[in-house]
């Protein structure tokens, strides 16, 4: 009676804990390229540009050097990346499109691919995708929120 009882409560519980796991992992992707977009809007306030807020070493990494960036046709890993921050990292993908648009991309640990937009004159948007690239994100990322 005391196993069924225990085999009941992790059949209830282990679902559950799995779903907050993998919720988890979103909102940390989600989060990064929050971060990632804070980087570069303080680049374009600096320069009127989002030209330099790229993957370089001279770019977003010297204003948010905890994220790992990745050039814009490179896809995001959700670990194992190797980037200034170290190895084994989550990359984000990301794309200076114009002097007025950038866009990133990151994978989650859960398999899913978050985008970001931030357009001068438009605002920002979101989306997801298979393709987790930051030049997918481009054209990708039209939502108001993340799905």
């Amino acid at each position: 009676v005391v196993v069924l009882i225990i085999g009941i409560l992790i059949a209830i519980a282990l679902p559950t804990f799995l779903g907050a796991r993998t919720r988890a992992q979103d909102k940390a992707a989600q989060s990064d390229l929050r971060n990632a977009l804070v980087a570069a809007k303080t680049m374009y306030t600096d320069a009127s540009t989002y030209a330099a807020a790229d993957s370089t070493a001279t770019g977003l990494v010297t204003v948010e050097p905890s994220l790992c960036y990745v050039a814009a046709g490179t896809a995001s890993v959700a670990s194992g990346a190797t980037c200034a921050s170290g190895s084994g990292a989550a990359s984000i993908s990301v794309a200076p499109s114009t002097n007025v648009s950038w866009a990133a991309a990151r994978m989650s640990a859960s398999n899913t691919c978050y985008m970001i937009k931030d357009t001068a004159a438009a605002g920002t948007t979101f989306g997801a995708n298979a393709t987790c690239t930051g030049t997918q994100a481009l054209t990708s990322a039209t939502g108001t929120s993340f799905p």
